[in-house]
């Protein structure tokens, strides 16, 4: 699959729907805020599942522009979550949002999960952003609550996207592709790693999904048509991961 064959979002006949789902650490928009938004707008994204949204003074409005400079809406997360965001386009009809805080280690960042159930097309997706830890025990146990998390949405298909904080080999990833789809793995396109930009040399960066949504593609999307690769090493420290799934209708 070449870069300009990852399919456009569409509704099929059958109501199952084609989507395109983009999950990006932001750096809190401490970066070249303008090339984040070009980045965000080249991937035609239903969902983007974002991690360190800005979290202190006017974190909402800093949420707010990055999702118009972007032409799409905050659906759910922010400060509220510790970090982790959810946009989305207006494909997607609300359900229902929750910002869910974790357990805090003494001495560690705070961390937390934004979620969401939306409709789009005749298909009902639950919605997951995470940002799990930097220290392994904490980070291993935190993806035993992204699993359980998922669960309790309580819906036909779910899709997990944020940045693990470890490479494919370690515990924790290895622990949700147990029970998930990494969806780079199932069908990979564009590019592999994430992280750094300027020399990317490892995978950090993920998109899970239920199994039973088609991966149609999934990668970073370095050589997308009327995407910048200076866009890309200015809008923050991670690289983005671009994924094209089909969602079966309820």
């Amino acid at each position: 699959m070449t870069l300009d064959d990852l399919p456009d979002s569409r509704t099929e006949p059958d109501g199952s729907a084609v989507i395109r789902v983009l999950s990006y650490n932001i750096r809190s928009m401490r970066d070249d805020e303008d090339a984040l938004a070009r980045v965000i707008r080249a991937c035609r994204p239903d969902l983007v599942f974002v991690q360190e949204a800005p979290r202190f003074f006017r974190w909402r409005k800093h949420a707010a522009r990055l999702a118009a400079k972007s032409e799409l809406v905050v659906l759910s997360g922010g400060a509220t979550a510790s970090g982790p965001l959810l946009l989305c386009s207006l494909r997607a009809t609300v359900e229902r949002t929750e910002d869910v805080l974790l357990p805090l280690t003494p001495g560690l960042h705070r961390r937390g999960f934004a979620t969401a159930v939306v409709r789009i097309g005749g298909a009902r997706i639950g919605l997951v952003s995470c940002h799990l830890s930097l220290r392994s025990d904490e980070r291993y146990a935190q993806a035993g609550m992204l699993l359980d998390r998922l669960a309790a949405l309580d819906v036909p298909h779910a899709i997990a996207a944020g940045d693990i904080n470890e490479k494919p080999a370690g515990p924790s990833f290895r622990r949700l592709a147990a029970e998930l789809q990494d969806c780079w793995a199932v069908r990979p396109w564009g590019g592999e790693h994430t992280w750094a930009p300027g020399d990317p040399y490892q995978r950090i960066d993920a998109v899970f999904a239920t199994k039973g949504i088609e991966v149609l593609g999934c990668g970073v999307p370095q050589g997308l048509p009327g995407l910048a690769d200076a866009d890309l090493r200015a809008a923050t420290d991670h690289l983005p991961v671009l994924a094209a799934l089909r969602v079966p209708p309820v």
